[in-house]
C-alpha cells in the first residue's frame, strides 16, 4: 500500500509534469505579433495589384512564415493530445479564428464600400492587433483549460 504522503509527491510531480509538457507545446507570445506584423505589408503588396511587389510580399511572406513555423516547431519539444483541448478549446480556437476573418471582412467590406483606399490593408491593421492581444489571451485560456482536465486515473 502506497503511503498518503507519497501518493501526494507522486501526484504534485505528476502535475508539475504535465503542466512542463503543455508550456513545451504552447504556441509562444512573440508569434503573434509576429504573424500580425508578416500579414500587413503582405496585403498591402497583395492590394497594390503591382506584379513585382504581389511577388515580392508573397515570397516575404512565405519565407517569413516559414521561419517562425520552423520557430515554433523546434521550440515545441512534445505534442499535447487532443483530448486534453476537448470541444471547449477546439471551439476556443474555431471562435478565435473566426472573429479574426470576420473582423477583417467586415473592416475592409465597410471600407471598401466608403470608397477608403487600401481597404484590405487598413483591416488587416486591427486583425493583426487582435492576434497580437488574442493569441496570448487564447493562448493562457487553453493552458488553464488543459491544467483543469483531471490527471489520467483521478476521479
Amino acid at each position: 500500500m502506497l503511503d498518503p504522503i507519497d501518493a501526494e509527491l507522486a501526484l504534485a510531480e505528476v502535475r508539475v509534469r504535465r503542466s512542463q509538457a503543455i508550456d513545451a507545446s504552447s504556441v509562444p507570445t512573440w508569434f503573434w505579433p509576429a504573424i500580425g506584423l508578416l500579414m500587413v505589408p503582405f496585403v498591402a503588396a497583395v492590394e497594390s495589384e503591382r506584379p513585382w511587389l504581389v511577388a515580392l510580399g508573397s515570397v516575404s511572406y512565405a519565407m517569413g512564415l516559414s521561419i517562425l513555423i520552423v520557430l515554433v516547431v523546434r521550440r515545441a519539444r512534445v505534442q499535447v493530445r487532443a483530448a486534453l483541448l476537448g470541444v471547449r478549446g477546439f471551439m476556443a480556437i474555431f471562435g478565435f479564428s473566426a472573429l479574426m476573418v470576420g473582423a477583417g471582412l467586415g473592416i475592409g467590406m465597410t471600407l471598401e464600400a466608403a470608397g477608403v483606399p487600401f481597404p484590405a490593408t487598413l483591416a488587416s491593421i486591427p486583425v493583426a492587433i487582435g492576434l497580437a492581444v488574442g493569441g496570448p489571451m487564447l493562448m493562457g485560456f487553453l493552458r488553464r483549460l488543459m491544467m483543469s482536465r483531471p490527471l489520467a486515473g483521478s476521479r
